[in-house]
Formats: structure tokens, sequence, C-alpha cells
């Protein structure tokens, strides 16, 4: 019944939106949502092995819009040279290890940098990596970052926000109050992605000293990429605003949509500045965040804020002494080059 409901409001939602241009074919997508390890009720299929929520949700986006026909699996060794000639877009909702082969992982990354195959990750693709030592990137460097736990959970309220004017995170607005699980991340390359979405911990209950990303575009070679954090709750994937994002994303990675993907490493480092200055609950910070010129000071700063998530407890009765002696001096330099 749930699953039913996903694909009935999505469909309900894009019946009549028609993104597509009637002289456009229509995008192969390849849908992959394998778990090696933790499953997602999106991608738990019913005891009928019939299509899980998310599996349901993305033919129904494809077909109610036009942009796209999807093709869904639950075993990446699928993914073949072979047959990715017949795909457009790769999108992956994804857990651990996946059984790819090195060829076939080498193979995604040719298409990918030539142009020819764009890449699209949802949610749990940043909990997902295997060895790789072949050509080109491994799996977290190509995505962009990988899982490093998710203090929001599943039943807490956050808010985002959009760091520009991006088309890929125009379908939520430039701020929206959710209930999802949010991810923070390690092997983060600011200068290697354009960050488009992010915590706004202005109304987010649960706050760090840190900026948290949540949705984010990169390109390597002519292959474009997305990534968001989205899609962990059910009442999400029945959301008209993700499906759009969906359909943007997978018309942008193949190159049919406008989009920067030019690295904006320095808004990044201003949402860091941000970040530790809503923590210590100050006053007037976007005036004061905008105040900075310093671009060298700022991006610098950037990282220090940045690790802090490396020494902030797990747990709220955890030892705050690591966390304390990195986190003080750092706030009293920001707050002295932002004023108070």
């Amino acid at each position: 019944m749930r699953a039913l409901l996903v694909l009935f409001t999505t469909v309900l939602s894009l019946a009549t939106a028609g993104v597509a241009s009637a002289a456009e074919a229509p995008l192969r997508v390849l849908y992959l949502d394998q778990s090696v390890g933790w499953r997602h009720r999106p991608v738990t299929r019913p005891a009928d092995d019939s299509h899980a929520p998310s599996e349901a949700a993305m033919i129904a986006i494809g077909k109610a819009s036009g942009a796209f026909v999807a093709e869904v699996t639950q075993d990446a060794r699928e993914i073949t040279p072979e047959r990715l000639e017949r795909v457009d877009v790769l999108v992956f909702y994804t857990t651990g290890a996946l059984p790819i082969s090195p060829q076939a992982w080498a193979a995604v990354q040719r298409r990918f940098a030539d142009g020819k195959l764009g890449f699209v990750g949802l949610h749990s693709a940043a909990d997902t990596a295997w060895d790789y030592s072949g050509e080109g990137l491994d799996y977290t460097r190509f995505v962009g970052g990988q899982f490093a736990g998710h203090p929001w959970t599943e039943d807490q309220k956050v808010r985002i926000k959009a760091l520009d004017n991006h088309p890929l995170a125009a379908p939520w607005g430039r701020s929206v109050d959710l209930v999802e699980e949010i991810y923070q991340y390690k092997r983060f390359d600011p200068a290697a992605v354009r960050v488009i979405q992010s915590l706004d911990f202005s109304g987010t209950p649960l706050k760090r000293p840190y900026a948290v990303p949540v949705s984010w575009v990169r390109s390597v070679g002519k292959g474009r990429l997305f990534f968001t954090n989205l899609g962990h709750n059910e009442a999400t994937w029945a959301d008209p605003r993700f499906a759009e994002q969906i359909v943007k994303a997978v018309r942008w990675t193949a190159w049919r949509a406008r989009g920067d993907d030019t690295p904006n490493p320095r808004e990044q480092a201003r949402d860091q500045v941000r970040a530790i200055l809503t923590y210590a609950g100050e006053a007037d910070v976007e005036a004061r965040v905008a105040r900075v010129k310093d671009e060298a000071w700022l991006l610098a700063a950037a990282a220090r804020i940045a690790a802090l998530r490396e020494v902030y407890p797990g747990k709220p009765d955890a030892d705050r002494t690591k966390f304390e002696a990195a986190y003080g001096p750092l706030l009293a330099e920001v707050r002295a080059k932002t004023g108070r």
C-alpha cells in the first residue's frame, strides 16, 4: 500500500508537467538500488519480489515527465561495458561494497568523462565504496564524499537552504523544512564540487559547528554528476519536489539542461563560518559573514572548521576535551574576523 501511495502521488504530481520536449527521445536510465549492508525502506522489495517503492517511483517519474525510461536492478554485476552502451544516465541508491568489476567501473568512468554517461547519486549512494585501484577515480573520489555518520536521524526536522540559484536546487526553493535523515561526510573536497544545498542551522534544532552539504554537482572531463543526500524517507519519495529534482538531475547530467558545475569553495567557506557562528548562538550572522573580505583567511579557516567534525563528540556524554581545544580558539578567531 505504501509503495502504491508513492507511485500514485508521484504520477499525479507530474502527469501534466511534461518537461521533455516532444522532439527529444526519452533518456535511458539504469537505476541500481542494491544494498550490500544496510537496506533502506525505499529500496526494499516486497515478499512477491515486485518493485521496491523507489523503483516504482523512478519508473513512474520517467513516464509521467517524458524525460526518461527507467530500467531497475538490484545487481551491480549487470553494469557491464556492453550494457553501458545502452544507458544515458546511471542512478545509484546503494550501500556497501558493490560487486562491480574493475573493468566495468573503468568503462563507467571512460563513458562519463567522454560526456556519454551521466551519474545521479541518491541518499546512501554516499555510503557505498569498494576496493578499486584501476584507471580513473575510486568510487568515493568520483562521487565526492563518503558517509561519516548521520546525527540527523529519519525522524528529525531539518532546514535545507540553497547556496545559489542552481536549477537543480530550484524545486525546493530557497529554503525548505523537511523530516529527513542527513549524512555528514569524510573524504570531501570543497575544491572538487559545487555545493548547491546545505543544512541551515538557523532552522535545524540539532546543530553542529561545521557546515553540512546536502546536494552537490561536479564534472570530470565532459561528464556531469549530481548527488543529493535526500531520499531516506518514503515521504520524500512521495514529494513532487523530489520527483522534479530527479527529473532535472537526469536531464542535466545528460547535457539536456543548463546549470553551472564550477566548484564553489569560497561559498562553501562562507557556509563554514556561518555554521560555527550559528552554533555559538551569535547574532547578525549573515551580516558578519558578508564582512569577510580576506579570501586566504576564509579558505584556511573553513578547512579548520570542517575538521571539527573529526573531534566532535559522538555521544552527549563523550569526552569533549579535544573538541573544545580546537573549537574555542577557532571561534575566538572567527569572532575577531567577523566582528561582534
